[in-house]
């Protein structure tokens, strides 16, 4: 298999798990990096052995296949726009693009060039989201008929230096958190068809918490405490909260109740984690171990193996297949998000534009085929 080269553009926080983690898989090499403050580009490609370019030389260079754009949400669509005009493949973090438009008009563009585009989020190819999957298939539940899922938090700038973009227009805990449980929904459910929710913001700016900035404050222009229900084709229906106005709470991440029992399963924003079941008159236990590679630890006591997404994709190409992180997939991710935003704004139900197949399951053998 020959690999695909990559580039990245965005050297931010997000930048080291990319450089950190995409060695591990045998389809990609890391080429060089770029950012609009160059200096940054050159610390990240010092601390990681890549070149650092510029913006416009990153987009020319004759030695890249793939450009990773981890760029804030509001430039994503230019970016990943200029990625595919300049004839290569593009892979974004979530979310892909800020309405659906946006996202119509990458997908007519890479379908014009022959192009690939994919999108974070991946840890629903984790090891215990893949078990969660299989046992869905599995008929170990019987048909899901509803669910619960929980994003609460304090928010963002307790622990990052600059939050100002997560409290904007195009970010929030629906935007910014939901992709990673409403795209492991559609993987393990299947494609949402109508959506209902209720939006507010409690708190009108936020403080820093850390670093050089400590002390400043960010004002607030987007809601911060959203309760949204998604109806599912197959006639599920699933409650979610997602709010960065909680301190504590003790709800689950994600519940999903079938005809013939329950699974609880864990944390959509990592890769591991057990995943519980009980049938009708059970208790609740674990299910059996499974021996897939990205549900192992790894990094300190936590499995992470994000760029699995993108060396999917990667393998993908060469096989002239499918890739799991697909256009369509994170489209549909945007039109379901972008619907409950509209729906907690007009307090009603938004039905749903697009539709998508449920990625394909990544068996504990595929994902071991593309580790390096």
């Amino acid at each position: 298999m020959a690999k695909l080269r990559v580039g990245i553009i965005g050297c931010g926080n997000i930048s080291t798990t990319y450089l950190r983690f995409a060695p591990i898989f045998k389809s990609l090499s890391l080429v060089a990096v770029a950012d609009i403050n160059h200096a940054s580009a050159e610390a990240r490609a010092a601390e990681y052995g890549v070149r650092a370019d510029s913006v416009d030389d990153l987009m020319a260079a004759s030695d890249i296949d793939v450009i990773v754009n981890l760029t804030v949400p509001a430039a994503h669509y230019d970016v990943t726009r200029r990625i595919l005009e300049a004839g290569k493949h593009a892979y974004s973090e979530k979310p892909l693009v800020l309405t659906l438009e946006e996202g119509k008009a990458l997908h007519e563009l890479a379908n014009s060039k022959g192009l690939r585009i994919g999108s974070a989020p991946d840890t629903f190819l984790g090891g215990s989201h893949q078990q969660a999957r299989a046992a869905i298939d599995d008929g170990l539940v019987g048909k899901i008929i509803g669910g619960t899922c929980h994003v609460m938090s304090h928010g963002m700038e307790r622990w990052h230096p600059n939050p100002d973009f997560f409290y904007q227009p195009g970010a929030g805990p629906v935007l910014d958190i939901g992709p990673y449980y409403i795209t492991n929904l559609i993987q393990l459910i299947g494609p949402v068809t109508s959506v209902a929710a209720v939006a507010t913001t409690a708190f009108a700016e936020r403080t820093i918490g850390n670093g050089p900035r400590n002390g400043e404050t960010v004002p607030v222009a987007t809601p911060t405490n959203i309760h949204a229900l998604l109806e599912f084709a197959n006639g599920a229906t699933v409650t979610l909260g997602a709010s960065w106005d909680v301190w504590k709470h003790r709800h689950a991440p994600m519940e999903l109740y079938g005809e013939k029992g329950s699974l609880f399963i864990p944390d959509p924003n990592f890769f591991g984690g057990d995943v519980e079941h009980a049938d009708g008159d059970g208790e609740i236990a674990a299910l059996p171990t499974w021996d897939h590679p990205y549900g192992k630890p790894n990094e300190k006591d936590r499995a992470n193996y994000r760029c699995a997404g993108l060396a999917d994709m990667a393998q993908a190409i060469d096989e002239n297949r499918d890739h799991r992180c697909n256009i369509d997939l994170a489209v549909h991710a945007v039109d379901v998000m972008t619907g409950i935003l509209r729906a907690g704004e007009a307090r009603s139900f938004v039905k749903m534009t697009t539709t998508c197949a449920r990625p394909a399951a990544l068996s504990p053998e595929e994902a071991r085929a593309l580790l390096a």
